[in-house]
């Protein structure tokens, strides 16, 4: 089982924000999150569930 850990830099550039969100989201814990050390990795998999979590379902109207 191969687990991709990312820093803030690249976690940002992988969702396309700024650096500064994704220390947010750290800070208010919400998303997780690995410390090693002194540095902070984000697994591939927490931010795609992440992600998931904030998706939004289209509304189709019936036409009657």
């Amino acid at each position: 089982m191969e687990s991709k850990y990312l820093n803030v830099t690249q976690a940002a550039a992988y969702l396309g924000t700024s650096v500064r969100f994704i220390r947010r989201l750290i800070a208010e814990r919400r998303i997780a999150f690995h410390k090693v050390g002194a540095h902070v990795r984000i697994a591939v998999g927490d931010l795609e569930s992440f992600v998931q979590a904030g998706r939004v379902e289209a509304i189709t109207r019936s036409v009657a």
